[in-house]
């Protein structure tokens, strides 16, 4: 008896199909860090770390206006995934998302949804789902 089965093009272990965490499942301290931006919400950073907080200038950002910024990260490859959120600001004012990713770097997108012009320090926090 085979712990694999076919569903056409590949084959479900089903070992796998269902997994429960029984604890956090995430990075040590030791593969996180933070950064912060110098000069403007457009102003590019570097974090050569899987997970981590980046701290936007607090220059303002027009209402349903976007910024994009490049975050450079040499653990980044092109088959990873990017996971990011916003932390702190105005609840609700902000969609961040990933705009482009290659390896070594991202382009993240910060947008304004609010109804206001918003002059925050807006945290960003990431994760990297490493892929092979």
């Amino acid at each position: 008896m085979s712990n694999t089965q076919p569903i056409g093009v590949a084959f479900a272990d089903p070992e796998l199909t269902t997994m429960y965490a029984s604890q956090e499942i995430g990075y040590a301290a030791g593969a996180q860090g933070t950064v912060t931006q110098a000069t403007s919400k457009s102003t590019g950073v570097t974090l050569n770390a899987s997970a981590g907080q980046i701290t936007m200038n607090a220059a303002s950002l027009a209402t349903v206006t976007n910024v994009t910024f490049t975050l450079t990260n040499s653990t980044l490859s092109a088959k990873d995934v990017l996971i990011l959120n916003v932390t702190n600001g105005t609840s609700g004012a902000y969609n961040a998302f990933v705009s482009s990713m290659t390896a070594g770097s991202a382009t993240i997108t910060l947008r304004n949804i609010s109804a206001s012009p918003l002059a925050e320090a807006v945290v960003l926090n990431f994760a990297i789902i490493h892929c092979a």
